[in-house]
């Protein structure tokens, strides 16, 4: 389904992406790179599915907010992700200055606020502000045909989630015409939909607004001393109390060009390991949730001169063959006689003869020696595996020596050194 006739410019439509977080429940991933630079899906990052949804959007004006161990961050956003200057496009990384005082970012609406300049200077007509840290595929024009459609002050993209897991997000209640007539953020008991009690509608972190009703509301927020200076504790439910038209966009009904039912609405908050985890082995089923083959709705990232993956040796008489079942193999890898089943690697990495790989995920540069052994794992960028090691067979073990979640998710970090 292609989007509705457009009655808005392009160009008048100001991107700001909140990518400063710290991401703690990713944690070691996110021991030396911000929660957006995470890799995932083998060769790309998380960043570059949310630049993806807008530059396939069509909306090329895009301000990256950054602020936690940002420098890789900022450097993947300016070397791959050049756009037309002649046509005013752009996509570029804002470092926290402290413009409005001797603070850092205190929240996500002061992230914005000591930004405000970007929006005087751009003088945009409407201002998304999205998170940069979630897994998703969305024609952002269909939420500002929406946003317009219904005049609203602000609109905020919902989706269902499971009464257990609401806690976790600002949860919404609607009335007619999807007007928000209450917001709770992380509620210990949040409301659940109607006629649902095992739902809850929560808000995804996505917002579209009016330039003036945000620069007015954050200015107030600015000299509250009790406020977060949050968007979803503070901002969105000030708003709706004082009676602004605040919408919820419902993100079921959001149809990306080349999706086939049921997967438009798929979205995942990869906040914690395990969740991260999933949303992996999600990539690799046989008619996956996100597809990363829907040329119609590319995701983007940097090229590479990496050649092609290969896979070596066929000795089965000796279990000396190099397979891989089940999964994604990026460029620039060896299977060298190793064997790979439901797995995502990255750029270049090398799995030696007589290894399994199993459920797991490898960074780029990993290197897996001679019969390891390797399940349920994250490794990291640049880990070397010796020879024979064993991974993910026995949890009270791993915990030895290696972070491992309470589902059993081993990770180890970044070129970590690793005994046989």
């Amino acid at each position: 389904m292609q989007p509705r006739a457009l009655n808005f410019d392009q160009n008048q439509v100001l991107v700001m992406v909140l990518a400063g977080g710290e991401g703690r429940r990713l944690f070691p991933l996110t021991l030396d790179r911000a929660k957006p630079a995470v890799p995932f899906g083998g060769r790309y990052r998380i960043i570059d599915i949310v630049l993806s949804n807008f530059v396939n959007s069509g909306l090329t004006r895009i301000k990256v907010l950054t602020q936690y161990k940002s420098a890789s961050l900022e450097e993947h956003i300016a070397r791959n992700w050049r756009l037309a200057p002649i046509l005013d496009q752009y996509i570029e990384a804002i470092p926290a200055q402290q413009r409005t005082g001797k603070t850092w970012y205190r929240g996500s609406a002061d992230a914005v606020w000591q930004c405000q300049h970007v929006i005087d200077d751009e003088q945009p007509e409407l201002v998304c502000i999205f998170g940069g840290d979630h897994v998703y595929k969305m024609d952002v024009r269909q939420m500002v045909l929406f946003h317009q459609e219904v005049k609203a002050d602000a609109t905020v993209a919902a989706i269902p989630v499971p009464l257990r897991e609401a806690r976790d997000f600002g949860v919404l209640e609607v009335g007619e015409g999807g007007r928000i007539v209450a917001f709770h953020e992380k509620a210990e008991n949040p409301p659940t939909m109607p006629g649902n009690q095992d739902m809850c509608l929560a808000s995804m972190g996505n917002y579209i607004f009016g330039p003036k009703v945000l620069l007015d509301e954050l200015r107030e927020d600015e000299n509250l001393p009790e406020s977060r200076h949050d968007f979803g504790h503070d901002i969105l439910p000030r708003l709706v109390r004082n009676g602004a038209a605040v919408y919820a966009y419902d993100f079921a009904t959001n149809k990306v060009p080349g999706e086939e039912e049921p997967h438009n609405g798929y979205w995942r908050d990869i906040g914690t390991i395990d969740a991260y985890w999933e949303a992996q082995m999600d990539l690799i089923e046989i008619h996956p949730q996100f597809n990363l083959y829907n040329f119609k709705w590319p995701i983007r990232t940097s090229g590479t001169h990496d050649p092609p993956a290969k896979f070596v040796f066929r000795d089965e008489a000796q279990a000396r063959v190099g397979i891989a079942t089940d999964s994604m193999v990026s460029h620039g890898c060896i299977i060298s006689g190793g064997r790979i089943h439901r797995s995502v690697l990255g750029v270049g990495c090398r799995v030696n003869s007589f290894s399994e790989v199993e459920d797991s995920v490898l960074f780029e540069g990993v290197q897996v020696g001679r019969h390891a052994k390797v399940r349920r794992a994250i490794i990291d960028k640049d880990v070397e595996i010796p020879a024979g090691t064993i991974i993910g067979f026995d949890r009270e073990a791993d915990r030895q020596r290696f972070f491992v979640t309470d589902a059993g998710t081993v990770v180890i970090p970044k070129r970590a050194k690793l005994s046989p």
